[in-house]
């Protein structure tokens, strides 16, 4: 997975394939309904273009307050081994 520079996730051809897979299972398994090849692809077009973006946005927040806490942590433990000399 990666994104082009217009923000939208590119997938190769097996992830593609493997979340069409999903997206058709989804519809039968929840539905009741089968989908075709055109819909499936409509359908993860319009999440690789719209939700994914959000979510990746997500995880980069995730992961930096994740390093600041990390960072927080270094400078407690820092001052905890700084010894007073007066």
């Amino acid at each position: 997975m990666r994104r082009n520079l217009n923000g939208a996730i590119q997938l190769n051809d097996k992830q593609k394939k493997e979340l069409a897979s999903e997206i058709k299972a989804f519809y039968l398994d929840v539905r009741g309904e089968e989908i075709g090849i055109i819909e499936e692809q409509q359908l993860l077009d319009l999440f690789c273009e719209h939700l994914a973006p959000m979510v990746y946005n997500k995880a980069l927040d995730d992961a930096m307050r994740w390093l600041k806490g990390q960072a927080e942590n270094i400078e407690v433990d820092y001052y905890t081994l700084y010894r007073n000399t007066q």
